[in-house]
């Protein structure tokens, strides 16, 4: 049986596990991140044309904080849109250069809702107000994974299995991620062809499919 790695913040893992569960897959859960949020005061987005969110840790953390109600919101990938709530907008693709591709201009005053480090292509292009609302910190586990791949669904999460130096192969959740794990001399055997859970899974099976 096809062991998969899942190496995913702890909360965030339910899903995706039952998914390779559900596909006769055999899961190994092992958090390379975690996420620690950078504040609790209350964000008033009321003034803002557009409010772009990035990950699904981001829009859940916007939507915690968040006062007032922007006039439009932006989410790269689905699972972020699903995280928030409505959005307005969603990029056929799943990086910056895709949300500014289909953003209609001009885009008014922007604010972009993201981790702290994130890439700031959004900020430079549009103007906008970047505010930082989660650090992603790497793990290190006190027991190496074991597997025949693994998946990784952020940059921090690639960069934290190359670290770790194991001959695991990767299934990546979008360009970004891909582009990462490739810096990190991971190799890439997949992208998610949608940004969630549902492609992830896709992704593993068509790569590692399992024999009826």
């Amino acid at each position: 049986m096809t062991r998969v790695v899942v190496t995913r913040a702890r909360d965030q893992v339910g899903e995706l596990v039952r998914l390779l569960e559900d596909a006769d897959y055999e899961v190994a859960v092992c958090p390379l991140i975690e996420i620690v949020p950078l504040a609790d005061d209350p964000i008033d987005v009321s003034a803002y044309d557009w409010v772009v969110i990035t990950s699904a840790n981001g829009a859940a953390e916007l939507r915690r904080r968040m006062q007032g109600t922007p006039a439009h919101v932006a989410a790269i990938g689905r699972a972020t849109a699903e995280a928030f709530g409505k959005v307005d907008l969603i990029p056929s693709v799943a990086t910056q250069e895709g949300l500014l591709a289909e953003l209609p201009r001009p885009a008014g005053r922007v604010l972009f809702a993201a981790a702290e480090g994130a890439r700031q292509l959004v900020v430079r292009e549009l103007d906008a107000d970047f505010l930082a609302l989660y650090r992603t910190r790497e793990l290190r586990p006190s027991e190496l994974p074991d597997g025949d791949l693994a998946i990784v669904a952020s940059p921090s999460a690639a960069r934290a299995l190359a670290a770790l130096q194991l001959p695991i192969p990767v299934v990546s959740i979008g360009p970004e991620t891909s582009r990462a794990a490739s810096a990190a001399g991971l190799t890439v055997l997949a992208e998610a062809a949608t940004h969630d859970s549902v492609g992830l899974v896709a992704a593993v099976r068509a790569v590692a499919p399992i024999a009826s």
